[in-house]
């Protein structure tokens, strides 16, 4: 008959459970504050285009630019910024933008304004306006991906963001006027 080997089993410290325990309970909040800070800071928004990872223009209404006599100089598609959330998110992320679109850009109070083009591909043209729908401030060319401060001379309650060159080629000076108007909520 052979000899039966003696084999202890193996047992673990009991401290070795509770740092394990232990361990779970000091990553948890790490794990749960990583989830929270990403749904919070990363954009995740229904106008983002699934096939191509890009936000993509979203039409909330209509804008006219017109001279002192209220001759029409040009006239483009919008989509509106708003809430505090939408403007600080503008065209950030976006490779492109149609010549007849821009973005509005709505403050609650009339205030000198500032802009940069952090996480912003596209050049752009900035219009700050006033709350008599005056230009005030065009700046022309805006450096992209930058944390440069583009800023109105004087206070301005809207911001038009246009392609690089659009107040050129349709003449867009300060002194003239916007018009706009939101379409209409489908029913």
């Amino acid at each position: 008959m052979p000899k039966k080997k003696n084999i202890k089993p193996e047992i673990k410290p009991a401290n070795e459970k509770k740092s394990s325990k232990s361990l779970i309970w000091k990553i948890a909040p790490i794990i749960l504050l990583v989830a929270v800070a990403a749904y919070l800071f990363l954009p995740n928004l229904t106008t983002k285009n699934s096939e191509d990872s890009e936000y993509v223009f979203k039409k909330d209404g209509t804008l006219t630019f017109t001279d002192s006599l209220n001759n029409v100089k040009a006239k483009i598609d919008i989509q509106i910024a708003a809430t505090d959330f939408d403007r600080e998110l503008g065209l950030m992320y976006r490779k492109h933008m149609e010549e007849n679109h821009g973005m509005l850009f709505i403050f609650p109070q009339e205030n000198v304004q500032n802009f940069w083009m952090r996480n912003t591909f596209i050049p752009l043209d900035m219009i700050f306006v006033n709350s008599k729908n005056e230009i005030v401030t065009i700046q022309h060319a805006t450096q992209t991906l930058s944390d440069q401060t583009y800023s109105s001379t004087g206070p301005a309650q809207y911001v038009i963001e246009v392609n690089l060159n659009f107040t050129d080629k349709f003449n867009i000076k300060v002194g003239d006027k916007i018009n706009w108007s939101r379409n209409k909520p489908s029913e």
